[in-house]
């Protein structure tokens, strides 16, 4: 004799923790338990008896997603639209009722919240991806604000930042609204007529301002009519602005707009937050770059116009004297002899030519990369025949056979660093020869610079320098300092390595070493993988370069 159960399976259907429905062959739903009715958001289970499902009865038709973190792959996505609250998010399965084929069950689960969790992981890993490329500061920002438009579907988004004074905002990046050059005049005409500011709140209180139904505020203030038009063209209700903080100090802020019945709660907040601090990092690189670039032009300009005034200035000037004592043996009216007359014009050839030396160097040293077209060797002679014009130095180079093949970015570099290498010599070291090699054996780029001069001293200038257990000397400050820093950098940037030797009675030794880059051969045709791997503030809006023509 068979036990009865003792439990009904609609007892246990009223007690799923998971939505429970049964459809018809349409897809229309003809029983609900009450998870199911509370995921829908319905008053009772029999509200929606009758009405179309979100959910697809094919098997295979909707998407199947496996996201990050998402374990159960099997299950497809549905999207529902309820009478009240936000739209929600179905991970469900679907079986055909062996009893009634006409009729499929289907289990169901809300993941809204999980795969925005999700969307925003993604999000995040996406913005550190963009802010590691070699992209402009607009498009990056602009790419920030599309994966956070993206990740949680909001209306729009905009990111404004500050210039270097602190006092003025641009519009550097948006997604979801309209380019528009005159956004930040008309915010600024709204300002004027006394509309308050939300964005300005979040820079002076350093702290996300969220106003609700903001869109409703505007369009009854008219103080902000400038600016009805361009943002009725965007579906939103609710805004929130976050600042962009760097070392402690604001950088801009983060302006997003919620689509109406969209809810903002911590976990939305600190997601924005955690973008805003993206964006901020982006600006203040930005922005080191652009200090590091104006000092490293800044001390361009004053290296060149020193060796102006030391070589081609007094080298002018002795052709003017040689010119006035030319024109002093004319006004004698007395012969002048064929032997002065060509001791003035070897003179005056002579400086002349220096002087072209000494240009041509400069514009070497101004434009390397076409310089260095004609290879590393080629550009490293002509400064030095310069430096030798130029100074009195006695330089010894020696090139070998591969130095030109190396590619012109890393040739660049180590000519820069033989460059810096002379210039310390001339500046620093009293030295009267001066050796340089460059040779390329063991796959690796080799430099060694040796003079004879002092050693280098911890105040910049040469003396006998104390040296490390390697035998490397002590790291100088001041100029000297600084351009052994930028050797350096420059050689790390290769993977490199720079060596500094210094005494009184030895002079300095500086050597470097750089690996060359290993390039992966193609495979061959046909083979299995064939191809290459490729190795209270103004406002004003200035003009993006990564937007133009926008």
């Amino acid at each position: 004799m068979s036990a009865s159960p003792l439990v009904g399976w609609d007892d246990i259907a009223a007690v799923a923790p998971d939505g429970l429905a049964v459809l018809d062959c349409v897809g229309r739903f003809v029983r609900l338990n009450p998870a199911a009715a509370t995921l829908l958001r319905a008053d009772a289970e029999g509200d929606l008896i009758g009405a179309p499902s979100p959910f697809t009865l094919v098997e295979g038709a909707a998407e199947c997603r496996t996201e990050l973190l998402e374990v159960r792959s099997d299950e497809q996505v549905a999207h529902w639209e309820p009478a009240r609250g936000p739209r929600r998010e179905f991970a469900y399965r679907t079986r055909g009722l062996p009893a009634d084929p006409k009729f499929t069950v289907v289990s169901f689960r809300d993941v809204t919240d999980e795969w925005h969790r999700q969307r925003r992981i993604a999000a995040i890993a996406r913005t550190s991806i963009a802010l590691a490329s070699e992209g402009s500061l607009g498009s990056v920002l602009d790419a920030v604000a599309e994966q956070i438009v993206q990740a949680d579907g909001l209306a729009g988004v905009q990111i404004l930042t500050l210039d270097s004074t602190g006092r003025e905002l641009r519009l550097m990046g948006a997604a979801g609204l309209r380019h528009w050059d005159g956004f930040l005049d008309r915010l600024l005409e709204c300002r004027d007529r006394g509309a308050r500011l939300s964005m300005l709140d979040a820079l002076k209180e350093r702290r996300p301002i969220v106003v609700p139904h903001r869109w409703a505020q505007i369009l009854k203030d008219p103080a902000w009519e400038p600016l009805h038009a361009y943002l009725g063209e965007l579906n939103w209700d609710s805004f929130v602005s976050v600042p962009l903080m760097a070392r402690g100090r604001p950088e801009g802020v983060l302006n997003a707009y919620f689509a109406p019945g969209q809810e903002i709660g911590s976990r939305t907040l600190e997601f924005l937050a955690a973008m805003a601090e993206q964006a901020a990092l982006a600006v203040d690189y930005a922005m080191l770059l652009q200090r590091e670039r104006e000092g490293a032009r800044r001390n361009e300009r004053q290296r060149l116009a020193r060796d102006l005034h030391d070589s081609i200035v007094q080298q002018v000037f002795s052709i003017g004297m040689q010119a006035n004592a030319v024109g002093v043996l004319g006004a004698r009216d007395e012969a002048v002899s064929a032997e002065a007359v060509r001791a003035f014009a070897d003179e005056v050839g002579t400086l002349s030519r220096t002087v072209l030396a000494d240009l041509r160097a400069m514009v070497h040293e101004l434009r390397p990369a076409s310089s260095l077209r004609l290879g590393l060797e080629d550009a490293v002679t002509t400064l030095v025949k310069s430096t030798e014009n130029r100074t009195g130095l006695s330089i010894r180079l020696e090139c070998g056979q591969e130095v030109d093949t190396v590619e012109p970015e890393l040739a660049e570099d180590m000519y820069r660093i033989v460059g810096e290498a002379i210039h310390n010599v001339v500046k620093h070291a009293e030295a009267t020869t001066v050796s340089i090699r460059l040779a390329v054996h063991d796959h690796t780029l080799a430099a060694a610079i040796r003079d004879d001069g002092r050693g280098i001293t911890e105040s910049g200038g040469r003396r006998a320098a104390q040296e490390n257990e390697d035998g490397e000397a002590a790291t100088a400050t001041g100029h000297h300092g600084y351009g052994l820093r930028t050797m350096r950098e420059r050689t790390e940037r290769w993977g490199g390595t720079m060596r500094i030797r210094s005494g009184a009675r030895s002079g300095t030794t500086v050597r470097v070493v750089i690996p060359l880059p290993v390039r992966v051969p193609e495979s061959p045709p046909g083979s299995e993988g064939s191809g290459s791997i490729p190795s209270a503030v103004p406002l004003r809006e200035t003009e993006n370069p990564a937007r133009s023509g926008s």
